[in-house]
């Protein structure tokens, strides 16, 4: 049969709404309305075929035929669902397999006329929201501040948890033929308002509710800061900042007070790139709505705190990590984005040469030893000993983390979260590590002695232990442990191998073009012209693409030293890190310089990149 959805506007309740839309059918088929008293109560948590049969879709017959079906096949080793054996017979169309799937998880599943809705509801949920989420909302409450929304899959559940976090409302979700949707939100939001950043600062302007905060000093209402914190469009504002960060792939969000404004800006590919300023009296209702996001204490701006917000844009789980520090002119915000589908965790794919990839999956499998992976504050190191881990990650090997934060969840590893304020720290953490028959231990950072210790005591008792230091190079890092006390034949004993490493930018692919270098650029990276004879330069000459940057993603450069028994006979003697260097490099050691150059040779990377994050280390 035919559904009719009535018209549905900003007036009418969920409730309503919910029950105006009455389910949909395939064509010619039986009828697809539910029960009464809650369509999607009584179908939640039954079988696919029992639900097919509740909705008059088919027969009790019919659905004893497909799972005879699929248990001969399943005796042939062959797995097929029912639904998809349904589908071969012709009884059900996907649509219906969309109903029943809604139905399964409690969700009602409406036959939505894109053309009814009522194009005030746009008001409630933002452009942006509504193409990232492939949503669109049907009807709003405002009283009780509930927005009833439909979505095209019911798989994309987390969506609502979501919504509830970025929009503040209470968030019921109905399932819709997703030709419907795409339709609903063509139509609702082609010339749609508000999408733009400057369109939501004009906005901003014009709100009654933080025009109060205007000129305000310290002393203000917690009652009328929780109040601004909700305001439609300081929402509106931080979704789109979010949004537009996690699209453009930013590692960083800043929002930073000063005396006369309150900037925003977004790093990208290690880089920081200034936003539209909102007005500087918006601080306090932006940081307090990113406090309400992350569970912090909105009413305390003289203490640091910390938090996170967890989201799934696109199928994928995105995890911000709150910083909230007090400074002269309010609270400075640092939102740390990490996004697990920006990151390769795959050992070959992130940026080792063959014969790196070579040495490093020699090291990795040692049966016992210390790997350290060094360089400043993101330079990649975790991501590389996640990546190792991944390759060392089977069911017959034991893997412990201690780290701080866990940035990723990996299905495998033992992962723990260090916590100073119960008294958890890495040493703490390792001691019980090695009760618990580990085979590969990762130590987020060796800080103090008596981290280091326990983790050299792990590798002496057949351990293979990873962990980070903050070094400038591979062979300074020799001059770290034993500043931090540990002994030099303790080293020597342990200690396989000290991986260093930088992240350069990347040179944007879609305005990648080839260009001499001058004379003064090569002399910048200690090259003649004679020595670059026959070789190929490149650079991005900015396009839409990278956002005019001319770079697009960014590359690692390694500098990897492996300790023999020649060096470690440097160390027992307590030789410089001058001499160590020289004698790693006459060893194979290929420096971070050395690295870049190659990099640039093979047109991935830039000169002015490369000596941005490297040094000559003749």
């Amino acid at each position: 049969m035919a559904s009719e959805t009535p018209k549905t506007t900003a007036d009418n309740t969920p409730a309503k709404a919910a029950a105006s839309a009455k389910t949909s059918s395939r064509s010619g088929s039986r009828s697809g309305r539910h029960a009464q008293g809650g369509p999607a109560a009584q179908l939640k948590g039954r079988r696919f075929g029992r639900i097919l049969v509740k909705l008059e879709k088919l027969t009790r017959e019919e659905v004893h035929e497909a799972l005879g079906i699929q248990k001969r096949r399943a005796s042939k080793g062959e797995r097929t669902k029912v639904g998809a054996i349904l589908l071969e017979l012709g009884k059900i169309t996907e649509q219906d397999i969309l109903e029943v799937m809604s139905g399964q998880i409690g969700l009602d599943f409406i036959a939505l006329d894109p053309e009814s809705i009522d194009e005030g509801l746009i008001e409630h949920l933002p452009a942006e929201t509504a193409r990232t989420y492939q949503i669109v909302p049907v009807a709003f409450d405002s009283e009780r501040r509930v927005i009833t929304i439909a979505m095209k899959s019911p798989d994309n559940f987390r969506a609502v948890d979501d919504l509830r976090l970025l929009m503040g409302f209470k968030v019921n979700a109905v399932v819709a033929p997703p030709a419907a949707v795409e339709a609903a939100i063509e139509r609702l939001y082609a010339k749609s308002k508000g999408s733009s950043m400057l369109d939501v600062m004009a906005d901003l302007e014009n709100s009654d509710t933080l025009a109060a905060f205007e000129g305000r000093g310290e002393s203000v209402d917690l009652d009328q800061l929780t109040a601004a914190s909700q305001d439609n469009k300081v929402v509106k504002l931080l979704n789109l900042v979010l949004l537009q960060a996690i699209k453009d792939k930013a590692s960083d969000i800043h929002f930073e007070p000063f005396e006369d404004e309150f900037k925003m800006r977004y790093r990208i590919d290690g880089v920081l790139y200034e936003m539209v300023p909102p007005p500087p009296h918006l601080a306090l209702p932006i940081v307090s709505r990113i406090k309400v996001m992350a569970n912090l204490d909105i009413a305390e701006r003289r203490l640091p705190q910390d938090g996170r917000i967890e989201l799934s844009v696109q199928q994928n789980p995105i995890d911000l990590r709150i910083s909230v520090l007090p400074t002269m002119f309010g609270e400075s915000v640092v939102m740390r984005v990490l996004d697990r589908s920006n990151v390769e965790l795959e050992i070959d794919r992130i940026g080792l040469r063959d014969d790196e990839l070579e040495q490093m999956n020699e090291l990795i499998r040692k049966p016992n030893g210390v790997l350290l992976i060094t360089g400043p504050t993101g330079s990649g190191k975790t991501t590389t000993l996640y990546a190792a881990l991944s390759a060392l990650n089977e069911p017959t090997t034991k893997i412990l983390t201690a780290e701080d934060p866990v940035e990723y969840d990996i299905d495998g590893l033992v992962q723990c979260q260090v916590n100073p304020d119960q008294e958890l720290t890495f040493a703490r953490l390792l001691r019980s590590f090695l009760r618990q028959d580990p085979d590969t231990i990762l130590i987020g950072e060796i800080r103090d002695l008596e981290t280091a210790q326990i983790a050299i005591q792990a590798a002496l008792t057949g351990h293979l232990v990873f962990s980070t230091l903050h070094t400038n190079d591979a062979p300074s890092t020799v001059l770290r442990m034993i500043d931090l006390g540990v002994e030099s034949f303790l080293l020597t004993a342990t200690v396989e191998a000290i991986v260093a490493q930088r992240l350069v930018r990347r040179i944007c692919q879609k305005c990648k073009e080839e260009y001499t270098p001058s004379e003064t650029e090569l002399m910048e990276v200690e090259l003649r012209p004679d020595d670059v004879t026959g070789r190929s330069f490149f650079r991005g000459t900015g396009c839409e693409h990278c956002n005019g940057s001319g770079y697009k993603g960014r590359l690692a450069l390694f500098e990897i030293l492996v300790l023999d028994d020649a060096l470690r006979e440097l160390i027992m003697q307590q030789s410089s890190t001058a001499v160590l260097r020289i004698e790693a490099r006459r060893r194979g050691m290929r420096t971070l310089r050395e690295s870049g150059l190659l990099s640039i040779y093979d047109g991935r990377t830039t000169i002015d990149e490369v000596l941005r994050e490297t040094i000559n280390e003749e």
